[in-house]
């Protein structure tokens, strides 16, 4: 089947729904939403903390804000982007709230919260789940607008270029176009072609290549990896986030449980189980330290003791206020005999955000002409070395916006390209070619966990080098022998994430920002 629309967005969470209520209020062409599985698995309802925005403008102001995004991005970031997150962070939030999201208030103004190496108390939040309340809001009102379709548990396999046409791709070819994508139906088994004028990657992030992660196990890398392969710009995919505390519980690894980092600011305290702080050893500003501060800190800790886990204390503070700011945490602890006003909580670090991704102007643009990029599997700018707590929200729906306005001003100057020729779905699936795919998706998690993690060395990365490359050219032989399927679609992008992020730490021979390397130990600024 063929389908053509105006506009093409691939993913569902709060960048693709912010951009497709923007687009759509428009009245300007057709909008589909393509959703690899239900609307509200998206990666933005497992945000917990909050979104970052000067409101308070009694204490707090732009430049504070963009200064601390500034150091916490280890001096990467663009100053560009920077500002324009933070100088329209307020009027985004204002439409948030006129689509329907509801954030927490005190007295009449917004409740804010503080979180690691903000200087001022401006974490816009929802209780613990402002992640889960923002993609609330937007479904409804996505669900509720006609001019959006919403393919939900579709897949996009690839984006359609050229290189479809026959013609030579590189990665000095001009003016690469993006005409849509290569989507697989659940429903018929085929893949189906959707011709769009312009096409808006929004797939979140990557975190399922690593063992533990805070995020779904959805977050396979797909839109990165499927620019990377239209030999479109990828950038920073060495500075991948480890979120220093996930709830400790083997039985659930993708995702893991995150513990806000709200919970810190709150007056949470780092402690060995044995009641003992550490936190003095690394850094002034204990467990409010940045976030790579302290999960490099967590994770010498349990080296150094054979831990596999340490502990964070709550319990010190009023339970009954505990458990009004952290409702779900508390239930959650709850439920695996852990109750957070008397006992401490098991964490760990968890790959949780990729800073790094497909490469974009102020617009949203990617190199691929008619292909924007979006949420957090762009990469701005913003974030540089490492993300401050709670700019990834509100630097989707800033970006969003951008795109969108840009979007409109441009969409008359393109049309369908009608030459795509459907997708070749010859081939056949076992059960025994099953088999070794779940084992490949195994191994690439274990190379990412055990050799590009935290704390990484020229050596393992690349012994980690080494294993990907066997695996793709196992997986590109099996993937030409086969029909299409969402599983080796998946495999196939978490080795070509993978392999970037091994990539990009490899060459990147100093510690900065997120990477840290144990035979470059200088930081960029001690160089002499």
């Amino acid at each position: 089947m063929v389908y053509k629309y105006d506009y093409l967005i691939i993913g569902a969470g709060v960048a693709g729904m912010s951009y497709a209520l923007k687009i759509a209020r428009a009245n300007k062409g057709r909008v589909c939403m393509i959703c690899k599985s239900s609307l509200d698995e998206a990666n933005t309802s497992f945000a917990q903390g909050g979104v970052a925005s000067v409101t308070n403008l009694k204490v707090d102001n732009f430049e504070k804000h963009i200064e601390d995004t500034m150091i916490a991005g280890d001096y990467i970031s663009d100053p560009k982007a920077v500002e324009q997150v933070v100088r329209n962070a307020p009027s985004q939030i204002e439409e948030l709230v006129n689509w329907g999201v509801n954030f927490d208030k005190k007295d009449g103004h917004f409740d804010l919260h503080r979180e690691g190496g903000h200087s001022e108390f401006r974490i816009l939040h929802h209780a613990d789940d402002t992640g889960a309340e923002i993609q609330r809001g937007l479904m409804e009102a996505v669900r509720n607008n006609p001019n959006i379709d919403i393919k939900e548990h579709h897949f996009a396999v690839e984006i359609i270029t050229q290189h479809h046409l026959g013609v030579r791709v590189t990665r000095r070819s001009p003016h690469i176009q993006c005409y849509g994508a290569y989507v697989l139906n659940p429903d018929t088994e085929k893949v189906d072609t959707y011709l769009a004028k312009i096409t808006v990657m929004c797939t979140g992030g990557c975190g399922a290549v690593y063992l533990t992660t805070s995020n779904p196990v959805i977050a396979t890398g797909d839109g990165i990896a499927m620019v990377y392969r239209a030999k479109g710009t990828v950038a920073d995919m060495e500075f991948v986030q480890f979120h220093p505390t996930v709830l400790h519980n083997p039985k659930e690894t993708h995702p893991a449980y995150l513990i806000t980092e709200a919970m810190r600011g709150y007056g949470g305290i780092l402690k060995l189980p044995n009641g003992e702080t550490f936190m003095e050893k690394y850094d002034e500003r204990l467990s409010l330290a940045p976030r790579d501060i302290v999960a490099r800190a967590i994770d010498k800790e349990m080296k150094i003791h054979g831990l596999d886990h340490v502990c964070l204390d709550v319990t010190h503070k009023s339970a009954e206020e505990t458990r009004h700011h952290f409702p779900n945490i508390y239930q959650k602890c709850l439920s695996i005999g852990i109750d957070i006003t008397t006992d401490y909580i098991p964490v760990r670090p968890a790959a949780h955000y990729m800073c790094g991704g497909i490469k974009v102007d102020l617009n949203g643009q990617s190199s691929i002409e008619r292909l924007y990029a979006l949420g957090e599997c762009s990469c701005t700018g913003l974030h540089g070395g490492n993300r401050l707590a709670s700019n990834s929200l509100i630097e989707a729906v800033v970006y969003a916006d951008a795109a969108a306005r840009h979007s409109l001003q441009h969409i008359d100057e393109y049309d369908y390209n009608t030459n795509v020729p459907e997708w070749n779905d010859e081939g056949t699936m076992t059960n025994e070619e099953k088999v070794l795919i779940t084992q490949s998706v195994k191994e690439v998690t274990q190379i990412m966990s055990n050799y590009v993690g935290i704390v990484r060395s020229d050596l393992r990365l690349h012994r980690a080098w080494d294993r990907l490359d066997m695996l793709y050219e196992e997986t590109e032989r099996l993937f030409k022998r086969v029909k299409a399927s969402r599983d080796i679609c998946e495999l196939r992008n978490m080795i070509n994430v993978g392999y970037l992020i091994t990539r990009w730490a490899l060459e990147r021979k100093e510690c900065r920002g997120l990477h840290y390397t144990t035979d470059y130990p200088l930081h960029a600024y001690d160089k002499k």
